[in-house]
Parts: structure tokens; C-alpha cells; sequence
């Protein structure tokens, strides 16, 4: 599910979006994790106790289920850029405009340059990408930091994303 929100005024333009897990081939591949195991427990039920079968039945459901509670959400606005990645961030990470070296939309490939979805980057990958924060696709906003970091938000708002940072090249520090 995605959701738009870009509120227009004379003075400022804001950009606002969630994302969420819903691809069709992980809610496939969830699925298929949840069966397997249901149906192995389910040959053996004559010989477990309800409270185990019910114990079992709950992990075996619930497990798979927690990925549909991490959202990422971005803002764009007259202070910086916004994003938070529930539950890993419970407020939102703000990156101020006057700590914005470059900000713009590219094409990347989440599997190659980060090692796939999620909060990605960092220690545990190629360090020269910086981070990554993102839900799916391929899309996102790439950032370099004054302190040299780079940081790159998945969008899947290509041109509405890119317009709200043409709005706001003004403050960027090279810009």
C-alpha cells in the first residue's frame, strides 16, 4: 500500500510517503513458509497436546506475519528530508538541508549495490554506497551528506520526489 500526500502552498511544498512490505512474491514465499510446517505439524497432531499444537500453530503464524509491520515513511520539506523505518526507528530521522551536500532521485539495484531490502548498508556491506532505507523497488533519493556520508530513501514516487528536491535545491550547500 502507498501512500501520497504532497501539500502545495505558496510558500513551501511538502512530499510524504509510506511504503510497506506487499510484494506479491514475498507474500507468496510467506505463505508457502507458513504451509510447510503446518502441514508437518499437522501429521503428527494426534500426538501432541492442545497446548503445544496451539503454541506451535501461533509461531508457525505469527513468525512470517511480522514483516508486515515494517514501514518506511519519508517526508520532504522546507526543514530537510525526513525518513523513518518502523519499528527500527520509532521517531523520525531528520537530515536538515544545511547538512545536504547533493540530493537526487536515481535508478539502483537494492540486491547488488546494498544486499537487498530493509535498513541496508554500512559495516556489513560495500561502505562506499553508505545506507540504504528501503521497502522495494528500485528507486530512491540519494543523498550526500556534508560529513560525506551517502544515504539513499527508496521511493516509489519517482517524479513527485523529484520535483519536492527541485523545490528545495536552494538550500542545498553546493546548490
Amino acid at each position: 500500500m502507498l501512500f501520497l500526500n504532497v501539500i502545495k502552498t505558496d510558500k513551501m511544498k511538502i512530499f510524504k510517503e509510506e511504503q510497506r512490505f506487499t510484494q506479491l512474491w514475498l507474500i507468496i514465499l510467506l505463505v508457502i513458509s507458513i504451509f510447510i510446517p503446518l502441514i508437518i505439524i499437522l501429521k503428527d497432531v494426534d500426538k501432541m497436546e492442545v497446548s503445544e499444537i496451539i503454541i506451535s500453530l501461533s509461531v508457525i503464524i505469527l513468525a512470517p506475519a511480522i514483516i508486515f509491520i515494517f514501514k518506511l515513511s519519508t517526508r520532504i520539506d522546507e526543514k530537510g528530508i525526513h525518513y523513518k523505518f518502523f519499528p527500527f526507528h520509532i521517531r523520525y530521522r531528520v537530515i536538515n538541508w544545511a547538512d545536504i551536500k547533493t540530493a537526487h532521485i536515481r535508478d539502483y539495484d537494492p540486491i547488488t549495490e546494498y544486499g537487498g531490502w530493509g535498513l541496508k548498508g554500512g559495516r556489513l556491506w560495500n561502505k562506499s554506497n553508505g545506507i540504504a532505507v528501503n521497502i522495494k523497488g528500485d528507486i530512491g533519493i540519494q543523498l550526500e551528506l556534508i560529513s560525506g556520508k551517502k544515504i539513499l530513501i527508496g521511493t516509489q514516487l519517482r517524479e513527485q520526489a523529484h520535483n519536492t528536491l527541485i523545490n528545495y535545491k536552494h538550500k542545498l550547500q553546493n546548490g
